[in-house]
């Protein structure tokens, strides 16, 4: 089994569950829908917290509601751990299955490396050695921010991300598959053909030099990633509109039917198999 370890870079973790949400819902979608998909994804329904979170994701995706912030008060091993088994359809085959399991983990951890809290390294040093041991093929980082300001913030959280593969031997045999998400926003979506160049290097030029130069080439690449995609080929308007809820303005999709997430699967088997799929996979 590959075990890849999805880390969400940001402060408010609870969003950044929604390409989880979106891999454990597309199953069920996609047998409402009857749309034609390149790829198959199997979500473990007998697992509890598969089962649990495709109610999430229906809730979350359609009506706007939050995912509840992970806590960690029972150590990693009582974490909500996801099973999904992927299959990619190509030139008339059909891939090996990528077996993926996910952890869901606080992504505090990151902003307590950054500021150098004293205790921050014991205190997160099980999820790192989860996330390090040498059965983990790759990590998945998302990165949802782009505006001013974030560029520094990454830089320095990768930096000492870097230290702590170099410390645990993993520079060399660790893929890192790093993602801009939500990037069907208007600003940054004319970016998603070549993110490396046209949304890392644009808006994140620090971040992607530091990754370039101190990991080799082999090892890391650059994806984007939209949860909601846009309505279609032929209107690439993003699939997304603002409600006003109980917890403030939330997103949902503009139409269900329409549902198509952007890039989901191309970094998943990039960390998988080495190789490239095309973005809109």
């Amino acid at each position: 089994m590959i075990c890849l370890i999805l880390v969400s870079i940001i402060t408010q973790c609870q969003t950044e569950m929604l390409p989880l949400a979106a891999l454990a819902y597309w199953p069920e979608s996609r047998l409402k829908s009857k749309h034609k998909s390149t790829f198959v994804i199997e979500s473990n329904d007998g697992l509890e917290a598969n089962a649990k979170i495709v109610e999430k994701a229906k809730e979350r995706i359609l009506e706007g509601s939050s995912f509840e912030p992970t806590t960690v008060a029972g150590g990693v091993d009582d974490l909500a751990s996801y099973m999904f088994s992927i299959k990619v359809k190509r030139f008339l085959r059909t891939s090996a299955p990528i077996n993926l399991v996910a952890v869901d983990y606080p992504g505090e951890i990151f902003n307590e490396l950054v500021t150098g809290e004293v205790n921050s390294i014991h205190k997160h040093e099980e999820f790192i050695e989860k996330c390090l041991r040498k059965d983990v093929k790759g990590l998945l980082v998302l990165l949802p921010a782009w505006e001013k300001g974030s560029d520094s913030f990454y830089e320095q959280m990768i930096r000492k991300f870097i230290g702590l593969l170099d410390s645990h031997g993993r520079m060399d045999d660790l893929r890192l598959a790093v993602a801009m998400s939500k990037c069907e926003r208007g600003e940054i979506w004319s970016g998603r053909l070549d993110p490396e160049q046209d949304l890392f290097k644009m808006h994140l030029p620090q971040t992607t030099t530091v990754l370039r130069n101190k990991i080799s080439k082999k090892n890391v690449e650059f994806f984007a990633i939209s949860t909601f995609g846009v309505l279609s080929r032929n209107d690439p308007r993003p699939n997304r509109e603002d409600q006003i809820g109980q917890e403030g303005v939330n997103s949902v999709l503009r139409e269900t039917e329409a549902w198509r997430p952007y890039g989901m699967i191309a970094p998943l088997y990039w960390l998988s198999t080495g190789e490239r799929l095309n973005a809109d996979v």
